[in-house]
């Protein structure tokens, strides 16, 4: 029984990871034109947003219920209300931004600027108006006009996959200046997969031996202006929020499991 569970999920994966690629292809050739000809910009980027939640809560729903995976959550409410955010985010597995588009509704993401070259992506980005991180300044502003416009945005300040199970790539500073640039509230949400799949280690033929479990637990929302009310230039506050939420992300990580001490 053993064998043949792992093996139902190895064709699982394998077939899940092949959808949303395919999907990916589809939207890009199909959708993407069609959104182009929608006349009224805003309403177009709502539609696109609902898509691509909607896909995405219906693809955590199928690898569920094939049992390929579990999900855990917490505090994930504040990501439905629709309200004005900075979700800053670890980053384990490579499922870390498809759990997010799943549980928040309308969220728009800082995404690699190779993604706008993928040939699975370069037309959801498009689409939805997502912020690219190759030009800093222009990650701050278009992050800053999306948080306006009422968009959840969401970072993994590491800028890639975490390097260890146990160990964060030290956070960059983009998220800290463009929450202080739209006094925007920042959302620290803990994410891990246990055991780890689509690590940087590992790839989808990386199977577990049993069904991996994606937890995902939202903190106390976290004003920006008294973290950096002792610091006058923007340079330093934006060091200061982005030292400081790295150091409160990281100690509620061990806190609460997601990080394991001696390892």
């Amino acid at each position: 029984m053993t064998r043949l569970d792992y093996g139902w999920r190895f064709v699982a994966t394998g077939l899940s990871f092949a959808a949303f690629g395919l999907c990916g292809v589809l939207f890009s050739v199909f959708v993407f034109p069609f959104a182009l000809c929608w006349p009224h910009e805003a309403s177009r980027c709502r539609a696109v947003t609902a898509l691509i939640h909607g896909f995405f809560r219906v693809l955590v729903a199928i690898l569920q219920t094939i049992g390929v995976m579990t999900l855990e959550t917490s505090g994930v409410a504040a990501l439905r209300e629709r309200r004005p955010a900075i979700v800053v985010a670890n980053h384990p597995t490579y499922l870390d931004v498809m759990v997010l588009l799943a549980l928040t509704p309308s969220a728009c993401c800082v995404v690699k600027s190779t993604h706008w070259r993928n040939p699975c992506f370069w037309g959801i980005v498009r689409a939805a108006r997502y912020v690219s991180n190759a030009d800093p300044l222009e990650l701050v502003e278009a992050g800053s006009r999306r948080l306006e416009s009422g968009y959840t945005v969401i970072v993994f300040p590491e800028g890639t996959r975490s390097p260890e199970p146990n160990r964060l790539h030290a956070f960059s500073r983009g998220f800290a200046h463009m929450a202080l640039k739209a006094d925007a509230t920042i959302l620290p949400v803990l994410m891990d997969c246990d055991p780890p799949v689509f690590t940087r280690q590992r790839r989808w033929y990386h199977v577990p031996p049993r069904a991996f479990r994606m937890r995902v637990k939202v903190l106390e929302p976290i004003g920006v202006a008294r973290l950096a009310a002792r610091e006058a230039a923007p340079a330093l506050a934006a060091r200061t929020v982005t030292n400081a939420i790295e150091a409160h992300m990281i100690r509620h990580l061990f806190d609460h499991g997601f990080f394991k001490t001696g390892n």
